[in-house]
């Protein structure tokens, strides 16, 4: 979060106190994704609240449960992106699927405060074993969710079935090319045909059922090898039914800086941060809140304070039978790993190399196009 946007939001809180406490309603948009909830339950209002406290001061034992969380289903894929861990070798974690027990166990604790849950992380959610069972899961406990996907899997039968029975409110498909040559140089080992069928296969079930969730988010990174593709993707997404476009800027992680160079585009208005000569210009104005409201779960059920540190060098600890999420989210391990992160945190590599801290922008996506006439779903709990 940047510095001003902090400010932003606690002149905006008077607004925020009556959307929540008068009109039990939450409005906000994620990466530029809009959501839309209404008569929202008691926990998940007072839960917004306390988090809200963590603008003002990042206290090491938090005053809320974290009100987005991302859950890791796989740790593994079918594709080797190059700037991504799991695509070019750099994560050691076993791969692994998170069991089911695991899932609702945590569902269990948490579902209740989370105002949105992203299953994904570093794999493929949609080949999870599980998939069905781990979003009615979700779905039980009426926590919004967010998938994102290469698309190679789209098309199966069982996975349209999953994302029928019990719909996230986006699946986000990341395509990144409108040929099968430019899409592959990044999504390496993906085939474009297969994710552009899958799409439409799903959005012909979403018209048969009548049913406008999941909304269909293609996601286009911008890069130098597909910027030349960029006016045309709009008309792209809109021809193969896509609900929502979003064009993105290139993200660095926590890896070597000459991969992600090669991939930068050539205009500004197209890059995730601004460089003098060979340098990324840093910045001074962020302000980290992920350890404070947005943890990420690995597939063994490792917590860590930031999706980014992919191989659990700073974890908070591990579920386990005997060992809640409310242990360690409050944990003395997770205040200390909190304090190093406010106060420095140059002490992690995954913070110096973070991928929001030098943007200028709070967001990672670029541009947003609503396609079709379509508007963002609204999630009641009435």
């Amino acid at each position: 979060m940047k510095s001003r946007d902090r400010w932003d939001y606690l002149k905006r809180s008077p607004k925020l106190l009556s959307d929540l406490f008068i009109q039990r309603r939450y409005d906000f948009d994620f990466d530029l994704m809009p959501f839309h909830l209404r008569d929202l339950p008691q926990a998940k209002r007072f839960n917004l609240l306390k988090s809200g406290l963590n603008l003002i001061y990042r206290r090491l034992r938090p005053w809320s449960w974290p009100i987005n969380m991302m859950i890791e289903l796989t740790n593994y894929c079918n594709l080797q992106c190059p700037v991504c861990p799991t695509g070019n070798g750099q994560l050691e974690r076993r791969p692994q699927a998170m069991e089911l027990d695991l899932f609702e166990r945590l569902m269990n604790e948490v579902g209740p405060y989370l105002t949105t849950a992203a299953l994904f992380c570093w794999g493929e959610p949609l080949i999870h074993p599980r998939l069905s069972d781990v979003l009615r899961i979700a779905s039980r406990h009426r926590v919004p969710v967010r998938l994102s996907t290469n698309g190679q899997n789209l098309g199966d039968t069982r996975v349209i079935h999953a994302l029928l029975d019990h719909p996230p409110a986006y699946v986000t498909i990341a395509i990144d090319g409108l040929t099968e040559e430019t899409n592959s140089l990044y999504r390496v080992g993906a085939d474009l045909q297969s994710a552009r069928k899958g799409v439409q296969a799903l959005a012909e079930a979403k018209r048969r059922k009548g049913t406008d969730l999941p909304v269909l988010h293609m996601r286009f990174i911008a890069m130098k090898h597909n910027q030349h593709e960029i006016p045309q993707v709009r008309a792209f997404a809109a021809q193969h039914r896509f609900d929502l476009l979003t064009l993105r800027s290139l993200s660095i992680i926590d890896g070597p800086e000459g991969a992600h160079r090669e991939l930068v585009p050539d205009k500004q208005e197209l890059r995730a941060y601004a460089y003098e000569g060979n340098e990324r210009v840093s910045r001074s104005d962020f302000i980290c809140q992920q350890p404070f409201i947005f943890p990420t779960v690995f597939a063994d059920g490792t917590v860590v304070p930031c999706e980014q540190d992919f191989n659990g060098t700073a974890s908070f600890g591990r579920l386990s039978e005997g060992v809640s999420f409310q242990d360690i989210w409050f944990g003395k391990r997770a205040r200390k790993i909190r304090k190093a992160i406010r106060d420095a945190p140059e002490s992690f590599r995954f913070c110096t190399n973070c991928p929001f801290a030098d943007r200028p922008v709070k967001t990672c996506s670029l541009q947003a196009f609503r396609l079709g006439g379509w508007r963002a779903p609204e999630i009641s709990w009435d």
